[in-house]
């Protein structure tokens, strides 16, 4: 289980980026992989899963 914090995310198109606390590094989160709901500058745990363009958040839910 990773953690991070949801730098952007779009309720409306339903889908943002996840900043990663250790690697700094973003990941593409999708409305379908959020437990619950996200806003921007929350705090999550997330996990990892290969996507058609690379890496994706899924399991997405606030600390």
């Amino acid at each position: 289980m990773n953690k991070g914090t949801v730098k952007f995310y779009n309720d409306a198109k339903g889908f943002g980026f996840i900043k990663d606390a250790e690697s700094s590094k973003e990941y593409f989160v999708h409305s379908t992989g959020v437990k619950g709901s996200i806003r921007e500058n929350d705090e999550v745990t997330f996990d990892l899963e290969e996507g058609k363009k690379g890496l994706n958040a899924v399991n997405v839910k606030v600390v």
